[in-house]
């Protein structure tokens, strides 16, 4: 089974980021090129800038009516000057917020690592992008250390929320953006593996409870969520606070947790908010 910690030590030991060590596995097992390797990450990328550009106009709407214009809310929030929480966290959020809209709006995203937790990752890696002032080239990188730890996550355990629940999509995608985040702002290949099990470990127990059965409520309000979540990780490692538990040893908690979870809070709508009164009035009005 793929660990985690193998790439890093291997990274550690060549001097190599993880992303590399990452790319250049990935181009012996799939027999491409590292050119080729690089297109389709730089096709995901230019497609993350784009779902977030469309979110971010505020003129999508769901068609339950539930879903579209939220990002837009904060986004003029935050360029106004009134961001409670700064205006790179806020600007996350209405990142996160915007991809998850365009995807609930039957928008182009790119599913990182699912559709319903696709607002994470490209809403981290741009807002670092920002802070970081980083390359193009970096970014790519980036992305592929995210794609890694999610290769580990889905054979570990799982991504889908009807398997782990909402642990195994948000959770995942927060632990994906804040190990990118941290090759990004050029932390070390163990202070990606501590990121991302922060992340982790602050996500498990999430349950999948989407009303009406549509991802919408609450998945993309989660988005946000989990994007700063992703953060404050990214930024405790980056600081040299170390996660106790190592991260594969996390992943595989993750993957337990989701068996040990009913059937009602994985993605059947059976379950938690979709129950609520509120929410099974939503599904008798829309569905």
């Amino acid at each position: 089974m793929r660990a985690y910690e193998d790439w890093v030590i291997e990274a550690e030991s060549k001097g190599k980021k993880l992303s590399e060590v990452i790319l250049e596995d990935q181009m012996e097992e799939l027999e491409q090129s590292e050119q080729t390797l690089f297109e389709r990450m730089n096709n995901n990328l230019k497609v993350m800038r784009g779902s977030v550009e469309a979110g971010l106009s505020g003129k999508r709407r769901s068609v339950s009516g539930l879903v579209g214009g939220d990002a837009a809310k904060v986004e003029e929030r935050r360029k106004i000057g009134d961001s409670l929480v700064g205006t790179e966290i806020s600007g996350a959020i209405a990142k996160a917020l915007a991809v998850a809209e365009v995807n609930a709006c039957m928008g182009k995203i790119v599913a990182a690592p699912t559709a319903g937790s696709c607002g994470v990752l490209p809403a981290v890696l741009l807002t670092v992008e920002e802070v970081c002032r980083s390359s193009e080239r970096d970014i790519i990188l980036a992305l592929f250390t995210a794609a890694g730890l999610g290769m580990v996550l889905t054979e570990r355990a799982s991504v889908s929320g009807a398997e782990g629940g909402c642990q195994a999509e948000i959770g995942s995608a927060a632990a994906m953006a804040a190990a990118a985040a941290v090759e990004l702002a050029g932390g070390s290949p163990r202070q990606t593996a501590d990121a991302a099990a922060i992340a982790m470990k602050s996500m498990l127990g999430l349950v999948c409870d989407p009303v009406g059965g549509l991802v919408e409520v609450p998945c993309v309000k989660r988005n946000a969520t989990g994007a700063t979540i992703a953060l404050a990780a990214a930024e405790m490692a980056l600081s040299g606070v170390r996660s106790a538990i190592p991260i594969d040893e996390v992943i595989d908690t993750m993957g337990r947790v989701g068996k040990q979870m009913p059937c009602a809070l994985k993605e059947t709508a059976q379950g938690g908010l979709a129950v609520t009164p509120t929410g099974r009035r939503i599904q008798a009005d829309f569905l």
